[in-house]
């Protein structure tokens, strides 16, 4: 647990980092219904896959510049060559896979609106009760948002990185005990 600024937090949050804190505090964990939200989310924890969420959330701004404040439909347009316009942008990631990888997993997005109406409504279905404040690396809802998106043709969504799309959406409360938004 980190303590700060008189609150307790999950112990993932690093110390004296106003971004993590704020991510924390008003972000992390709270139910998202909103089709852009979803997709920022599920591009910045694809991006941050081998690396620290810290340097995502450095480089949130500069994602939410190069990849059109996250329009699903612009970044589905996206031509190879603003992708590799984009893999020169030190404000993001420059991983070849996970940068081309937007475009694939934005046409992806796309369809299953299409098919479920919203991405919202898709990703919902995968909600347990019983398994929306447990403290587990993956979860089976985890493994079968993973394999159905993989299915479907997207990248960078394996099961441990689902399941931090979906505490970071609400899907899943991990807050750990003795933090001040854990609920029992």
């Amino acid at each position: 647990m980190l303590i700060n600024n008189s609150k307790t937090r999950c112990s993932w949050v690093g110390s004296n980092n106003s971004i993590d804190e704020q991510y924390h505090d008003e972000q992390w964990g709270k139910p998202v219904h909103d089709d852009q939200r979803h997709f920022e989310m599920l591009i910045l924890e694809g991006a941050q896959a081998g690396l620290s969420w810290i340097t995502i959330l450095k480089r949130r701004d500069g994602y939410r510049q190069v990849f059109y404040n996250f329009d699903v439909k612009r970044v589905a347009a996206m031509t190879d060559d603003d992708l590799e316009k984009a893999m020169l942008d030190p404000r993001i990631i420059r991983n070849r896979l996970k940068v081309f990888s937007t475009r694939q997993n934005a046409k992806v997005f796309m369809e299953i609106q299409k098919e479920f109406g919203s991405f919202d409504q898709y990703v919902w279905q995968f909600y347990n009760k019983e398994n929306s404040d447990k403290r587990m690396v993956t979860t089976k809802e985890s493994d079968a948002l993973s394999a159905d998106l993989k299915r479907r043709g997207m990248k960078f969504v394996g099961s441990i990185i689902m399941q931090s799309f979906m505490q970071a959406n609400g899907l899943i409360d991990d807050h750990q005990e003795g933090c001040w938004l854990y609920k029992k």
